[in-house]
């Protein structure tokens, strides 16, 4: 009767538990599909403004435009010619856009007095540096780069703790890491201080590799950022996080909260991603009491395990060693695994070309070693790259298609090599069916421009916008799109985008198609609702903006414009009667609501021009690196279907 009691009661105990677990998966679910699955990692120390994201993942039409932005009484719009204007070989192609003494003259300018100034300032540098140029006719020594990419790099680097502040708490790694390499800290976490205008005490550092010398004039990218957070998290409890960051665009999250890896997840190396600590939650035991009680009735014995406490302790010194492994990073502390990171597609080892550490940190000693003594120059890599198989088509003797206007920067030769050697090998861009050019400003650096000269040169993709480049004056190189586009290839569609965008031409191509020959259309992910943001970075004053919100405008790492738009911009621009803005895509978007008081605009908006990242079966895919596009040019061309990469 005992023992049929008991096993009554352990019925009961089944039937309750089972009851429980399904009423917390009910609950659990919904909550997840509400609160979305992205996992953008901040830095802790310094936390951005949260990205904007995608909230609707799924294709929805655009707000109908109100027919009474068009006037009834306004005439029609211009019939501006589709002429053809060959462009003028100047050791590198030129743009035909039209500046002069009245183009940027501040006096006759409305609410836009200082951007006119500086792009004045601009546009007499870049002119005067290129003429420069043009005149002494600089010439690259190519044994000398050569000579000068076989320099040797120190096999170990060593810095005491005076020696790590002096350098700005930055370790320089010349020639990057190789398989094999390790780093060590030894270091001191400080005690827990009250946040900035809170109570909540914290306690935590950041330890990343960065990418010094991937591209100047632009914040480092992350290669492995490895943030333990003793206290202070939302959790109140210790995690560790790793992710990677490429243009200030987060990758997704690893998170380490204390339990080990699930044994169905991938391992780095026969490691596991998480290994467990010790948690206030978890009664310092790997196994329930239902666990326990159910092994005891079996007759199972308990195992014996060792728990660890969180490897950080306020006021501890450690010991931390970071190695780079076959399949990822691994992090050992006090001579224990802690974690591991695997690969991102966008990185490789040798980028990671410098070690930092910030926060609540005293560190004691940096050491690396196993290091590769040689790096590849990338002058010599240019070189072996200067191959006629990547070489742009001739000018096309017809009017095309779809012309896609990238902007880029003198320094970004990665970038469009990656794009050369990838999405610009579709069948539509070999055919000249779509015609692709670079728009490229004058870099501040002579060098710099000495090898953009060159690269024009050589690849004939080029289209120099003669000023000084700004980040305020991207949009001048959008108005030269616009007038290459129209003009010199009489595009139908043209498309602007970035060099860190990967487009899919034949989807783009189809999209362009979809509408009526006879209507005017700006096709992109479009904001209909934003606001001009008055503090922070991005902060817009009243006097470049008196507005409350922007003109609906695409998303500027990639849009299509109807042609006449863009022939209705140049006409503006050189008659002096196109108002300037600092951000480009929002530049557009006032410039197509012009338009269309003149001529109705059909407003297309799709998320598959994807603003943060890639998603599945996209158009085009921002924030890739290049050696991600080259990733997804390999997916392209091996299955039906688009895939993205790895996530940064």
């Amino acid at each position: 009767m005992f023992i049929s009691l008991t096993k009554q009661q352990f019925v009961q105990i089944l039937i309750i538990v089972g009851f429980l677990y399904i009423v917390l998966v009910s609950v659990e679910i919904p909550f997840v599909f509400l609160t979305g699955f992205s996992s953008l990692s901040q830095e802790s120390l310094t936390r951005l403004p949260g990205l904007s994201r995608e909230v609707n993942a799924q294709e929805k039409d655009s707000p109908i435009r109100p027919l009474n932005w068009v006037s009834k009484s306004s005439p029609p719009p211009v019939q501006f010619l589709h002429h053809r204007r060959q462009l003028k070989y100047q050791g590198g192609f030129i743009s035909n856009l039209s500046f002069d003494a009245k183009t940027f003259d501040p006096t006759t300018k409305d609410r836009s007095l200082e951007l006119h100034k500086s792009a004045k300032v601009a546009w007499e540098l870049g002119r005067k540096l290129w003429e420069e140029l043009e005149s002494r006719n600089f010439v690259i020594d190519s044994t000398e780069n050569v000579n000068n990419g076989s320099e040797r790099c120190p096999h170990l680097v060593s810095l005491s703790a005076s020696e790590f502040l002096d350098h700005g708490n930055v370790m320089e790694l010349p020639c990057g890491l190789t398989l094999g390499s390790y780093v060590t800290v030894v270091g001191k976490p400080r005690g827990t201080h009250p946040r900035t205008k809170s109570k909540v005490a914290f306690s935590q550092f950041i330890m990343e590799l960065q990418g010094l010398r991937t591209v100047d004039g632009e914040e480092p990218p992350r290669i492995l950022h490895f943030n333990p957070r003793l206290k202070g998290d939302w959790n109140r409890k210790p995690v560790i996080e790793l992710n990677t960051c490429f243009r200030m665009q987060w990758g997704s999250a690893l998170l380490c909260e204390g339990w080990k890896s699930e044994a169905y997840d991938e391992t780095v190396d026969g490691e596991v991603k998480c290994e467990k600590w010790i948690r206030d939650d978890n009664n310092f035991s790997d196994e329930s009491k239902l666990t326990w009680w159910l092994q005891r009735l079996v007759g199972q014995k308990k195992s014996l395990t060792v728990n660890w406490p969180f490897p950080f302790a306020e006021n501890k010194l450690f010991v931390l060693t970071l190695s780079a492994g076959m399949e990822g990073y691994h992090v050992n502390v006090d001579g224990r695994h802690i974690t591991s990171f695997p690969y991102r597609t966008g990185y490789t080892l040798e980028d990671a070309t410098g070690l930092t550490l910030n926060g609540d940190i005293d560190v004691h000693a940096v050491f690396a070693s196993s290091l590769p003594t040689s790096h590849p120059s990338d002058a010599t890599q240019k070189n072996l790259e200067m191959s006629n198989q990547w070489k742009a088509p001739p000018l096309p003797g017809q009017p095309v298609d779809l012309f896609i206007g990238i902007l880029s920067a003198g320094n970004h030769f990665a970038e469009r090599m990656a794009i050369r050697k990838s999405w610009m090998q579709h069948n539509l861009v070999k055919s000249s069916i779509v015609h692709v050019r670079f728009f490229v400003a004058v870099h501040p650096r002579k060098e710099v421009n000495v090898e953009l000269k060159n690269e024009a040169e050589f690849f004939e993709d080029i289209v120099i916008v003669p000023y000084m480049d700004n980040y305020d004056l991207v949009v001048l190189k959008t108005v030269a799109i616009c007038e290459y586009g129209a003009r010199t290839v009489s595009a139908k569609f043209i498309m602007k985008c970035d060099d860190d965008t990967f487009v899919r031409v034949d989807a783009v191509m189809n999209e362009a198609k979809k509408g009526n020959g006879d209507r005017s259309f700006y096709i992109g992910n479009i904001n209909y609702y934003h606001k001009p943001l008055r503090f922070g970075k991005w902060a817009v004053t009243y006097e470049e903006w008196p507005e409350e919100k922007y003109p609906p405008n695409a998303n500027g790492p990639g849009y299509i414009l109807s042609s006449d738009i863009a022939l209705f911009i140049v006409f503006e621009f050189e008659r002096h009667n196109l108002r300037l803005f600092k951000m480009e895509d929002v530049s557009m978007g006032m410039w197509v609501e012009r338009f269309n008081r003149l001529k109705p605009v059909d407003y297309v908006h799709t998320i598959k021009f994807c603003q943060f990242g890639c998603i599945e079966d996209y158009y085009t895919a921002h924030y890739q690196s290049p050696r991600q596009m080259m990733c997804l040019w390999k997916k392209f061309q091996r299955q039906a279907k688009p895939q993205c990469c790895n996530m940064r």
